[in-house]
């Protein structure tokens, strides 16, 4: 599907957020959301940027050039049509961060796992996501390459180091690389104080009560 799973938006954006790319390329753009939701979190939110002064390069590759559409034009700096197993060894740029976001149930295993290795060729971290039960999907909206070939499992990225794995509802999430380490800390301390803040405000409401 040109589009992807919505219970995980807010985890994959926080773990980009917290790489903080300067060079981002998103294998498999569909719809554009993630393309969108990068220019955005990593220009906007905070107000670094002044608006349409891009500094983050993104680029994208989608194998179904009729998904792309106005919004692409508009977020992405390049997006390369055709394969990304055939595309991913001709870039010359070293990305901070590539995005294969419900992308690898498209794949066999042993095609999966090249796909994998060549997105580790040229970039520092890799931030995957994945069904954890895909349904049974044969090509939709004319898109043959939407079939699902494989159910992805934790086990299948054991051999790999440097890695950080965790659950966003119905998805698994891996992130690869040099600040696998780095973002998992980061999570785990947005969560805490997430969970403090939770308290403060349950116990302000029990105390308004009394």
């Amino acid at each position: 599907m040109p589009s992807s799973q919505p219970y995980q938006i807010n985890k994959i954006v926080e773990l980009i957020r917290f790489t903080n790319p300067k060079s981002l390329l998103d294998v498999g753009v569909g719809f554009g959301k993630y393309g969108f939701l990068s220019r955005e979190y990593l220009e906007l939110w905070d107000g670094r940027n002044e608006y349409n002064d891009w500094k983050t390069q993104i680029d994208g590759i989608e194998v179904f050039k009729e998904y792309l559409n106005p919004v692409h034009d508009y977020i992405y700096d390049d997006i390369f049509i055709g394969n990304a197993s055939d595309i991913l060894p001709t870039l010359k740029t070293k990305y901070d961060l590539v995005l294969v976001i419900d992308v690898l149930e498209h794949f066999g295993y042993k095609e999966g796992m090249e796909l994998v290795e060549k997105c580790c060729n040229i970039a520092k971290n890799i931030l995957i996501s994945t069904p954890l039960n895909p349904d049974p999907q044969e090509g939709v909206f004319g898109n043959d390459f939407e079939k699902h070939k494989f159910r992805w499992h934790k086990k299948h990225f054991a051999h790999i180091s440097n890695k950080y794995c965790l659950y966003a509802a119905s998805s698994l999430i891996i992130y690869i690389g040099e600040d696998a380490l780095t973002v998992k800390s980061k999570v785990r301390n947005e969560s805490l104080q997430s969970r403090k803040f939770q308290i403060v405000h349950l116990m302000r409401r029990i105390l308004q009560r009394l």
